[in-house]
Parts: C-alpha cells; sequence; structure tokens
C-alpha cells in the first residue's frame, strides 16, 4: 500500500513505520497551474508532497510583484517554515506545473517530525537544500543574463516532470524570474533558432538537454550537485 508514496522521492526515503503511520492520513489532490498552496503571511494548514507537479516559492514585495526564489517537486515538500516554529512565512506557494501531490495535515506530520529522529534528518536536509537554492538564485538573478537564466529554469523543470515536454507560457516564465515577458520571449527565439526547444501555445519541448545544459550558467550544476549530496536516495 505505501508502496504509492515511492511517487515522491522525500516519501520513499522514509523507514517503511513511518510511512505505514502517514498513509492513513494522506491525500491525493490534483494541483491546478496557478493555484495558490499558501499565500504570503498566510497560516500554512498542510504540508504538499509533489509526485508530477511543480511548485514556486515566490517572494512577494510591497506592490504585489514577486519572483521564484525555489522551486519544489517530486524531490520534497511544500510547507517547510512548519519545521522552523512558524506557521506562515512571507513566501508565496504557487504552482508553477499542475499534476499531483499528496497532501497531509501540517500539525500531524509536525508530531511525527518532534518524535521521529529519521523523519527529522531527512527533512533537515532537505531545508538546507532549500536555502542553497535560495542563495544561489540570488546571485543568477543578479550576475547571469536573462538567457542563462531561462536555461536554469527550464533544466529545473525538466527534472521534476517526465519526459520532455513542459506547459508553461513566456508570461508566467517572465513571472517566476521577475523579468519583461519581451526577454522571455527573446531568449527563447535564441534557443529555438538553435534547435535546443520548440514552443506553441504554452507548450514547450526540450530537444537537446545537452546543449541547454551548456548554455546555462554554473547555477544549476551546483544546485544539482547539492540535491545528490543531500539528498542521495
Amino acid at each position: 500500500m505505501t508502496a504509492l508514496l515511492l511517487n515522491n522521492h522525500l516519501l520513499a526515503s522514509l523507514p517503511e513505520v513511518t510511512q505505514e503511520q502517514l498513509f492513513s492520513h494522506i491525500e491525493w489532490v490534483e494541483l491546478s497551474q496557478g493555484e495558490t498552496l499558501y499565500g504570503s503571511g498566510k497560516m500554512i494548514s498542510h504540508v504538499y508532497f509533489p509526485i508530477d507537479s511543480i511548485v514556486s516559492l515566490l517572494h512577494v514585495i510591497g506592490h504585489g510583484e514577486s519572483t521564484e526564489v525555489s522551486v519544489v517537486g517530486n524531490e520534497g515538500l511544500v510547507g517547510v517554515p512548519l519545521f522552523m516554529g512558524v506557521d506562515s512565512t512571507i513566501c508565496r506557494a504557487v504552482v508553477r506545473s499542475a499534476g499531483h501531490a499528496y497532501r497531509l495535515p501540517g500539525s500531524l506530520l509536525k508530531t511525527e517530525f518532534n518524535r521521529n529522529s529519521e523523519l527529522q534528518t531527512l527533512i533537515l536536509r532537505y531545508t538546507q537544500l532549500l536555502i542553497t537554492q535560495i542563495s544561489q538564485t540570488s546571485v543568477c538573478n543578479r550576475y547571469h543574463s536573462l538567457s542563462q537564466q531561462l536555461c536554469r529554469f527550464l533544466l529545473s523543470s525538466l527534472d521534476r516532470v517526465p519526459g520532455n515536454k513542459l506547459t508553461m507560457t513566456h508570461k508566467l516564465i517572465a513571472d517566476m524570474l521577475g523579468v519583461r515577458r519581451e526577454g522571455v520571449t527573446e531568449a527563447a527565439n535564441y534557443l529555438r533558432k538553435l534547435g535546443v526547444i520548440e514552443y506553441s501555445r504554452g507548450n514547450i519541448t526540450v530537444f537537446d538537454r545537452n546543449k541547454l545544459e551548456q548554455m546555462s550558467c554554473e547555477c544549476y550544476a551546483i544546485v544539482r550537485k547539492e540535491t545528490d549530496r543531500l539528498l542521495s536516495w
């Protein structure tokens, strides 16, 4: 029965007895693109373990604009602030790519976290990975070109979905990167001319992942390496 939990790597890494304890409380949910799982300053009631969906953690500034600071897929969970002793955060969790997730009441997982050392270690290591993502993203946004940022963005998405197809508009990408849509379109056109990607009506197909990695800045490789180090499935 708990074999179903293997679709999320973090859940799959838990001891079987812990999986059994959580399974009776877990809920399978469908997530729509653009859906807000929790808002900035709002109470976090549930944690989400993505399966084939992708969730962006966005930092919101005063006049409502936002930019992506980290991303969560089937390697982790959404709702980490609950394990830091708070029930809200300045970030907003928004579904970047539609799909499915497991959902658990936050209070239940917090209780298990406090009494289960293996779960505690796993979530703390995952939290360290999120910190790495956030810091590397801030460096990337400051020093690297929009074309490099787009390559990093596409690669981080590919890592979290099956296949080589992504469903996202240029506007959505621009909103996540905190840049103008026209800039994303220009960068995407350049990748298309090189034969790296093709896109139509909000659908992006990556034909040459190796080239995409070569054209990305080092930020993608750094986070990927840290993921392998901290979360060795």
